[in-house]
């Protein structure tokens, strides 16, 4: 019988303790809208920030222009993280971000990548319109990536010669990238930190700095969607603080203007690229 009481007390001491705490809410979370230029990064980033703030924050990862639409379409979502400006000046003239969170949280710097070892000798832009030579880059309407691929192509007179080549377009950063790592292609026209994300299957070719017209940064800025826009300025505070910083710079990411100058000092910074009219992926 005693047992009996000692369990009944126990249990109405756990029932009074849900109860107290119903209706109290769930912990924070916000969501991020992200290309996946940033993808190794920021998944670090949101696991440190959660330890030590208690925030959930959940990544809706792909290519800049298809999370722009989903964002858009949805009508949610606390952060805009697109992996160029391009798509951050979309979403400021369509009102979809806040124009005065905007942060710039890493610089990205284009390059060739190549197959480990190079076994095709890809030394430079003009050798991606060699015979034989399979191309791939990310579909430059959706991302961003391979709209800087396409821009530096028109940019040094080498887009129909290395178009022939061009034999698949991938669907985000992360993809593009992959391409080289699973070995179905010779080359892509992607992002430099590619090489960090996979050492073992990767080499760099780098561009001549002439023949970079523009650097690209990563910008984030809160939504207009958001519901907890001091979750969503929080957590962007985080990703450029010192320890934010570290976290994408260990990945290989440059964070900082200077840095990002040596691999091109007369490079553009920012802006937006259109695609050349009638161009068709």
């Amino acid at each position: 019988m005693t047992k009996w009481i000692f369990a009944l007390l126990l249990a109405g001491t756990l029932i009074a303790i849900s109860i107290s705490g119903y209706g109290k809410g769930a912990p924070p979370a916000i969501t991020v809208f992200c290309g996946a230029a940033t993808k190794p990064a920021m998944e670090e980033a949101a696991r440190v920030f959660h330890a030590k703030t208690g925030i959930q924050v959940y990544i809706n990862f792909g290519g800049s222009g298809a999370v722009l639409s989903q964002m858009k379409l949805s009508r949610s979502g606390d952060l805009f993280i697109p992996g160029s400006p391009d798509y951050m000046e979309k979403a400021k003239r369509e009102g979809l971000v806040f124009p005065e969170t905007e942060r710039i949280l890493a610089y990205l710097i284009p390059a060739i990548l190549v197959q480990h070892g190079n076994p095709k000798d890809i030394q430079a832009l003009s050798d991606l319109a060699g015979p034989g030579i399979e191309v791939g880059i990310g579909n430059p309407k959706a991302v961003c990536v391979g709209l800087y691929a396409i821009e530096i192509l028109e940019y040094n007179g080498l887009l129909k010669e290395v178009g022939r080549n061009i034999v698949t377009y991938a669907e985000s950063c992360s993809k593009t990238a992959a391409l080289i790592a699973l070995r179905s292609v010779d080359a892509i026209l992607g992002w430099r930190v590619f090489s960090k994300w996979h050492p073992a299957s990767m080499d760099v070719v780098y561009l001549r700095p002439d023949q970079i017209p523009r650097l690209a940064y990563v910008p984030g800025a809160v939504s207009t969607f958001t519901k907890d826009a001091e979750s969503a300025q929080e957590f962007l505070d985080f990703l450029v603080s010192p320890e934010g910083r570290k976290i994408f710079a260990d990945w290989g990411y440059i964070t900082t203007e200077s840095q990002a100058r040596e691999f091109a000092p007369t490079a553009k910074i920012g802006g937006e690229y259109v695609l050349p009219k009638g161009y068709k992926p």
